[in-house]
């Protein structure tokens, strides 16, 4: 590795949504530092073509990787599906740690035998998505949605309201119709809107995301190579934007 342990953790995604994997970061890797990307001049990338999100990886790698990052977190669903094959081969001396929609778990804890997945449409059209209900669905029904509007209601701050609910209706009501009694939140950004999905679904559905797995994951990595910061080190963490910042930075008392 050519970074040395001391240096920071890179964390990218298009907007706000991967501050939702960085409060996980921060609360199982307590003595790291940590550099946010938000790519909010492309945001969202969930409509854009494969392409475009590749490129924008790349470019938004290459930064983090100028400051000296010893690890990079590809903190949106899409961009993983898209984008970290490449990553990895084009930086091969780099740990990426990517998303995965939290279907594994879902499937083991689902009592109706129904999962709904809420996502990008990009995200549950991939082949990776496609491969790990494959994998891990075999006795699950698992019913998906795609949710345009709703990475925009969080890139404005909006975490309820009226527009907020009106579009979680209209996305979990076929999901509660098929019978699903666990909800896999596939994108980065929903997170933000958690409490009010769980307030509208009430306690007899389980809602999952991947944050917390993907922390550990990354932990594991850092052990594996022998990356983690000292232990007291203190904490730290600096804020990029390919736009304008000040909504990025209104968004950081929600993951203190």
């Amino acid at each position: 590795m050519s970074a040395p342990a001391d240096s920071p953790i890179g964390v990218f995604d298009s907007g706000v949504g991967g501050l939702s994997v960085l409060r996980a970061l921060r609360a199982c890797l307590a003595d790291e530092r940590f550099i946010y990307y938000a790519d909010n001049a492309y945001c969202p990338y969930g409509g854009r073509p494969d392409h475009e999100i590749q490129q924008r990886a790349e470019f938004v790698s290459k930064q983090l990787l100028q400051k000296n990052c010893k690890l990079v977190v590809v903190a949106c669903n899409t961009a993983t599906i898209a984008a970290i094959a490449g990553l990895r081969q084009k930086y091969p001396d780099v740990p990426f740690v990517g998303m995965e929609p939290a279907v594994k778990p879902a499937c083991a804890q689902t009592r109706s035998g129904v999962v709904g997945v809420l996502a990008t449409g990009a995200a549950l059209s991939g082949d990776k998505f496609l491969r790990l209900v494959a994998d891990h669905a075999r006795d699950v029904r698992v019913v998906t949605q795609p949710c345009p509007g709703l990475v925009e209601c969080v890139e404005a701050g909006e975490l309820d309201g009226p527009r907020v609910r009106g579009l979680l209706e209209t996305y979990l009501a076929p999901l509660t119709a098929a019978g699903a009694d666990v909800i896999v939140l596939g994108c980065t950004h929903y997170p933000f809107l958690r409490p009010v999905i769980e307030q509208m679904l009430g306690p007899q559905v389980t809602v999952l995301d991947a944050n917390a797995a993907v922390a550990r994951q990354t932990r594991r990595i850092l052990d594996q190579f022998g990356l983690q910061a000292a232990s007291g080190g203190g904490s730290a963490l600096e804020v990029l934007a390919s736009g304008e910042s000040d909504a990025i930075k209104g968004f950081l008392p929600l993951i203190d």
